[in-house]
């Protein structure tokens, strides 16, 4: 037990032991400073610390992928992938697990990053970051979680030491990447500023060092680590600063262990630090070790035989524990010699920190409670506090002797991942709370791999309010342009409410559409091609039928588009734009008689009682919002009209992104559009062509049966993920 240590400057010579003191501390090296408690020698800046003489570390940081919440053979696939990677470990390389619950410093803390703008809506904006803020702030109390890999290698000097320790880093960087798991090494600089998160509790002390402050102080890098001061004068309890502190050690008494344990440490609310201290057991000593009890407990039977023998009851009728024992013994050295397991000392330290000591017992009480939930039990290291404190640091010391002994799958149970955080900068929208972690979830779609989005459910399950919710996200957030196909109406109110555009496409409607329109001054490998893809999947949609369009029928069709668009191409700002009408004509005046099917089937939307899309376009689609409104149409119209939207929604997203800006789209009911097999064909070229144009697309429906009953529904999840 060891006095109040102050920060100072090493003394050059320790003074001489005497008296009582110096009986029990003889041959011991007994820390004067806050700065010798530190248990290592030296720290470099490529990460590399040497701990003792011959002992060398380095800590690699990574990152959660989604455990707790993955489905049961993502999980045990997960499982086998984290027991593999323990079973790199050899017996020359020991390593340590940390998990560290700190109080984030408000300069560290995730920056919500929405910019005002020069609209009417900069009050709301004002009063969105501060909701989003204060939502950053309660997430877990203001509690950050790192997790860390320490391992070391005992070698003569630093130049092995650095080139064995790359080559294990790199082995442990391609095992987590088998698990898709992310990681990366840290810096001298980054171990430094860890450590000194730990030794300076509650994230109010910040971190002041470079480099270049040594040989211009003379200090080590200890020196600006360092807390005010050490006090293990408690058998129990300890101090850093004005902080207290308790460390503990598992033990471990069920037979069987959960996953969950090492989850519900972690999602407490509270400032701890979790350590697994794992060593391998040679196989070959193990093995031996497990043979030779195996023997002992033979020998034992033996002798308690004996003694039923010569009292005169039955020899089968043994002690129970000395079955149990026997039973297990057996069941380890098979699972060492037949399964790939192997043998682990495992020494599981919990220290937690609070900044008074009733806060201190509530947190302990609340661990206790937790452990023993699992049939394990907290320890107190009753006069071993520094010892424990200190091997709770990542550097790959251990003081303490407590170790348990562990088979692969055993060591695996403590699985370090939970779920996967997902704060992107930038222009991040948010999505809600992460439902362990309690973190905001903010996410740019932009920045995805794939944009594409969908919104699948039963009625009543809330699609429409989500997307409504990423609508005002994006609007708030980005200068994004956003389009709505809304075949119900749903959105109307809220586009205007945001001042944007309400296009409503009806009988009795003054806003005209023209599906004929085209724009040549697209960057596309061939706009003509694509138009005439539409047109015939428009021309499906009108004529109908069980088989849909006839070979010679596509062909008329194709003829016709190139007849009518022949003199806009020659003279595109001159000539003018053909509608349904011009259409109508070329296909009454070609000779083949299925040329007047397919003009009679389209009689009907020009110049009968659907002739809605037979008018040139008289609206402004420049606006930010803009919303197309299909309520008032007929359900035989509707669908046609959904078809003609998207191809508008297409020219737009081209034209927006010529200008470099992004557009965002939903696509409400979208089933419908797949019910048609050329229909659905344009749908799914034209979903896959909007991502490459800066579109971030979203799809929505009800009618999930539909929507997987179409052929091309393995294209539409293939192109959105």
């Amino acid at each position: 037990m060891q006095n109040n240590r102050r920060a100072g400057k090493p003394a050059g010579k320790k003074p001489d032991k005497t008296g009582l003191l110096g009986l029990f501390t003889k041959g011991k090296d007994i820390p004067t400073t806050a700065q010798q408690t530190l248990p290592y020698r030296e720290m470099y800046r490529d990460g590399v610390c040497r701990v003792e003489d011959r002992y060398y570390t380095k800590t690699i940081e990574y990152e959660d992928i989604n455990y707790q919440l993955a489905q049961t053979e993502d999980q045990a696939a997960i499982f086998d992938g984290w027991s593999a990677c323990l079973n790199y470990f050899d017996s020359s390389l020991p390593f340590q697990l940390s998990f560290l619950n700190h109080r984030s410093r408000p300069g560290s803390r995730y920056s919500v990053n929405i910019p005002m703008q020069e609209d009417d809506y900069n009050s709301v904006r004002r009063e969105y970051v501060e909701m989003l803020e204060n939502q950053i702030a309660k997430s877990n109390n203001g509690i950050v979680r790192t997790k860390l890999l320490t391992f070391g290698v005992n070698v003569d000097d630093l130049s092995t030491a650095r080139a064995r320790l790359e080559r294990v880093e790199a082995d442990i960087c391609g095992n987590f990447k088998k698990l898709g798991v992310k990681c990366r090494s840290l810096s001298g600089l980054e171990r430094l500023e860890l450590l000194h998160g730990q030794l300076h509790p509650g994230g109010t002390d910040p971190f002041r060092f470079s480099w270049d402050m040594i040989p211009q102080t003379g200090l080590s890098t200890k020196d600006f680590i360092a807390p005010d001061s050490f006090d293990f004068r408690f058998s129990r309890l300890f101090r850093v600063g004005t902080t207290w502190g308790a460390a503990s050690y598992l033990q471990i008494l069920a037979s069987e262990l959960s996953d969950k344990l090492l989850a519900e440490l972690l999602e407490m609310d509270a400032e701890m630090t979790i350590t697994l201290h794992i060593q391998t057991v040679d196989q070959a000593a193990a093995v031996k070790s497990i043979k030779a009890k195996v023997s002992d407990i033979d020998k034992m039977k033996v002798e308690e035989q004996k003694k039923a023998a010569r009292a005169g009851y039955d020899m089968d009728i043994l002690p129970p524990d000395l079955v149990t024992y026997s039973n297990d013994a057996k069941t380890l050295l098979e699972d060492l010699q037949n399964r790939n397991e192997r043998m682990f000392l495992l020494t599981f330290l919990v220290v937690n920190m609070a900044p008074t000591r009733r806060e201190l017992d509530n947190d302990l009480f609340t661990v206790s409670g937790i452990v023993q939930k699992y049939n394990c039990t907290l320890k107190r290291l009753d006069f071993q506090q520094e010892d424990g404190f200190l091997s709770s640091l990542p550097l790959g010391h251990n003081g303490i002797e407590i170790k348990r002994g562990m088979t692969t799958s055993s060591t695996a149970i403590f699985v370090p991942f939970m779920t996967q955080e997902l704060r992107m900068d930038g222009e991040a929208v948010y999505y809600g709370l992460n439902a362990l972690s309690h973190n905001v979830i903010m996410a740019n779609r932009k920045k995805l791999k794939n944009p594409n989005g969908l919104f699948l459910g039963v009625p009543g399950s809330g699609k429409s309010f989500a997307a409504k919710r990423e609508l005002v996200n994006v609007f708030l957030a980005t200068r994004d342009r956003i389009i709505v196909v809304d075949p119900m109406g749903e959105y109307s109110p809220l586009i205007k409410r945001l001042g944007g555009q309400v296009i409503e496409i009806a009988p009795d409607s003054p806003h005209h559409i023209n599906p004929m329109d085209i724009d040549l001054s697209f960057d596309e490998e061939n706009p003509m091609a694509l138009k005439a893809d539409f047109i015939l999947s428009l021309m499906e949609l009108i004529v109908g039928g069980k088989d849909g369009l006839q070979p010679v029928e596509r062909t008329v069709i194709d003829r016709c588009v190139r007849q009518m668009y022949r003199e806009h191409l020659q003279n595109p700002e001159t000539a003018k734009m053909p509608t349904l009408q011009t259409l109508y004509d070329l296909l009454c005046s070609q000779p083949e008689g299925e040329a007047v099917r397919l003009a009679t089937a389209l009689e009907i939307y020009v110049s009968g009682s659907l002739n809605v899309f037979n008018h040139e376009t008289n609206v402004d689609l420049n606006r930010r919002l803009v919303c197309l409104d299909l309520k008032k149409l007929g359900a035989g119209l509707r669908t046609i009209a959904m078809l003609i939207m998207q191809d508008l929604v297409n020219s737009q997203v081209s034209m927006n992104f010529l200008r470099g800006i992004a557009t965002w789209c939903y696509f409400d009911e979208f089933h419908v559009l797949l019910r048609d097999r050329l229909t659905a064909s344009y749908c799914v070229a034209i979903w896959k062509m909007l991502r490459k144009k800066g579109c971030v697309p979203s799809a929505l429906t009800q009618n999930v049966k539909d929507f997987l009953a179409s052929p091309e529904i393995e294209n539409i999840f293939g192109a959105t993920r």
